[in-house]
């Protein structure tokens, strides 16, 4: 279960949070536009990274640039 060691594996690059206006879920608890995330892994839809609550969530790449 490779995704329980993401919060220590080193970071990929660091991401800033564009927007927080989500369609379908509640995104601005857990990011604040203008911060900048560790990632720590990725898929084609989805950036893994560690935000407001220090744990790791999923998030759509379009919250994201860099």
């Amino acid at each position: 279960m490779i995704h329980q060691q993401w919060e220590t594996n080193k970071t990929i690059r660091e991401l800033t949070c564009v927007h927080t206006d989500a369609k379908k879920y509640m995104v601005n608890r857990a990011l604040t536009v203008g911060n900048t995330y560790p990632l720590k892994n990725e898929t084609d839809e989805f950036y893994f990274v560690i935000d407001n609550t220090g744990k790791i969530g999923g998030y759509y790449k379009e919250y994201f640039k860099g």
